[in-house]
């Protein structure tokens, strides 16, 4: 029997039948769920156990009040930092939570920085997590040895807000150690991340930095050269570099013009060369 932490986007107010057939998986095997007060998905969530009257489900609220407990279970009341305030205030029931669990069900509106946090909380702790994107209709099961890899795949203005939100130790290395999966990949769709993460391979992402200079690409080399960057850890080319990560992210973002310096740096420090050839003659 494991535990369950079970939560998603506040936009999500219907639980997608796929996730509600997980739902059931884990009321078969008696899997003990914590779950959030909020509203939307902690709530479809919570309406979804008490119409199936399953009890083993323990409401997790930052502070002595809660907001919804549908089921009337067990309450775990959670103490923030006195300072916090707005998202932080919450955010500390959150990471409790992936404290206590041993696997993830997240559903996410495709958008939510806060669900991917969750994500990112279990995935630091060597815990796995199943991410549901709603829009796409697709799941992923997300290890923290790919983490990263999905980082890569999201946009910058995503990527800088759950920077933003994440303490240092949550942004900062993962723990190596993984679990078995607790859900069993159904229709190949778990294969979706380990399929993405093989397009973002190390080669193929030097191969695109190579097109982009072959082309005298700024543009394209710029962003390439940011997807290799991000796929080996920000955080560890800003130490290797002597950079500051948030500089990283806007000098390697799409838009980004980084000094011919910084460039050199970047290479560098994960492991690349630049070599110059002679170009051949187009007569």
């Amino acid at each position: 029997m494991n535990t369950i932490f079970i939560g998603g986007s506040r936009h999500i107010s219907r639980l997608p039948s796929e996730i509600m057939d997980r739902l059931k998986k884990v009321m078969a095997n008696q899997h003990c769920v914590i779950v959030g007060d909020a509203n939307g998905a902690d709530k479809a969530v919570q309406k979804f156990f008490v119409d199936a009257a399953y009890g083993n489900v323990t409401v997790f609220c930052t502070g002595e009040k809660f907001r919804n407990n549908l089921g009337h279970w067990p309450t775990h009341h959670v103490e923030p930092p006195k300072s916090a305030k707005g998202f932080q205030f919450y955010a500390a029931k959150d990471r409790e939570m992936a404290a206590k669990a041993d696997f993830g069900l997240m559903i996410w509106d495709g958008k939510s920085p806060g669900t991917l946090l969750n994500i990112l909380r279990l995935a630091r702790a060597g815990k796995i997590s199943v991410l549901y994107n709603a829009p796409e209709k697709k799941s992923f099961n997300i290890a923290p040895s790919s983490w990263d890899s999905f980082l890569a795949l999201c946009n910058d203005d995503l990527r800088k807000d759950l920077e933003a939100r994440a303490t240092p130790e949550e942004w900062g290395v993962q723990r190596t150690t993984e679990q078995s999966k607790l859900f069993a990949v159904e229709d190949g769709q778990d294969q979706e991340i380990t399929n993405r993460s093989d397009a973002l391979s190390e080669l193929k992402l030097a191969d695109a930095i190579n097109a982009a200079l072959a082309e005298s690409d700024h543009r394209r080399f710029v962003d390439a050269l940011g997807n290799y960057a991000r796929q080996r850890g920000m955080s560890q080319i800003a130490r290797a570099t002597g950079l500051a990560r948030e500089s990283l992210y806007r000098a390697l973002s799409s838009e980004g013009n980084p000094e011919f310096s910084t460039i050199l740096r970047v290479i560098t420090a994960i492991g690349l060369r630049l070599k110059a050839t002679k170009a051949q003659s187009s007569k």
